[in-house]
């Protein structure tokens, strides 16, 4: 049962990457404004006339309605009269966007759906973990670390939100993504019934060690160009696609470059496991997203960024990076510790 609870914890961590993906490629991170509501609501509106102040009509406290481009949060539960009464209203302070758009407020509800129930799903996994305190304190520990990080995410989340999309933040948001999905990989591996002990040597190890670190560092440095590629958008219009990168920065060129020794690396580590046979899995599929990852990259850089391609681009590098970070645990396993039940 524990297992199947970190396999579903990893599941809904990925669909909120996905989510989060789509959220950056619409512009919709901006969608609701507040947290951990959405306009002040726990489903959110679907048509602005929902954000208006209109006379005889309830409000609840914490709702929030658009007015003279600022939005004003209900100080209490109230019904209002003929004329507007701003004794009963708040300035949000968090920032200054005052902005609906019911496409960019359901997706980026929908991703903040996505990460509740990944919240509550390492929850349910860290409880499950507890029967396993006596035997196997380490993992009972990793599983509430679980928890912990999760929640920290939640905050980075409203962080990103109360910053209006800070690069620094939203990078650092994108990076614990990972760090969660790494931390469920392994407790996904040591809880594994039998684990298979892989002759590989201590070099082989060191090339795939990184080669992890290299994606990392390139996811790190995608999440930069995508925040330029957003800036040029703003800019130049979704109309102009061909010239939002006409005038890269430093970063776009090094990401660009540092590809080449992402993709020579991900090979060396195919090519060496496949000559002296070590026998690990899994890196046949991590060929097929290295080469997903080549073919979007330059899809968006000399197609002029096709429908879909910005979000895949992401996706298959997290992708890639979980097989790494897994590939790596069974190549430096070097006995079984124990056996879950």
């Amino acid at each position: 049962m524990y297992r199947k609870w970190v396999k579903i914890s990893l599941l809904f961590v990925f669909l909120v990457i996905i989510a989060g993906a789509m959220v950056r490629m619409t512009g919709s991170g901006m969608g609701c404004p507040d947290w951990p509501k959405c306009f002040g609501y726990y489903i959110p509106p679907t048509d602005a006339a929902d954000l208006e102040w209109q006379p005889d009509r309830n409000f609840k406290k914490g709702q929030v309605i658009i007015k003279d481009n600022t939005l004003q949060v209900a100080a209490s539960s109230f019904t209002t009269s003929d004329a507007f009464d701003p004794s009963n209203w708040n300035r949000y302070t968090k920032h200054d966007y005052a902005t609906f758009n019911v496409w960019h407020t359901w997706i980026e509800y929908i991703n903040r759906l996505f990460g509740a129930l990944s919240g509550l799903a390492i929850l349910i996994m860290a409880i499950l973990s507890l029967k396993k305190w006596k035997k196997h304190k380490r993992l009972t520990l990793l599983s509430w670390l679980g928890v912990v990080l999760i929640v920290f995410q939640a905050w980075l989340g409203a962080a990103v939100v109360y910053s209006v999309l800070s690069p620094v933040k939203i990078t650092i948001h994108m990076v614990m993504a990972l760090v969660i999905v790494a931390l469920l990989l392994y407790l996904l591996f040591i809880s594994k019934k039998k684990r298979k002990n892989y002759n590989v040597s201590h070099g082989y190890r060191g090339i795939l060690l990184i080669a992890l670190i290299c994606s990392l560092l390139q996811i790190v440095l995608g999440t930069q160009v995508r925040q330029f590629v957003d800036e040029q958008v703003d800019l130049l219009g979704y109309e102009n696609k061909s010239q939002w990168l006409s005038d890269s920065t430093i970063t776009f060129y090094i990401h660009r470059s540092f590809s080449i020794l992402v993709v020579m690396l991900n090979i060396a580590v195919w090519y060496f496991n496949r000559i002296y046979r070590y026998g690990l899995k899994m890196l046949n599929l991590m060929m097929a997203l290295v080469i997903a990852e080549i073919v979007t990259g330059i899809s968006m850089y000399y197609f002029d960024f096709p429908f879909l391609t910005q979000p895949l681009h992401l996706i298959f590098a997290s992708l890639l990076f979980a097989i790494q970070f897994y590939v790596l645990l069974e190549a430096y396993q070097q006995r079984n510790e124990w056996k879950s039940s």
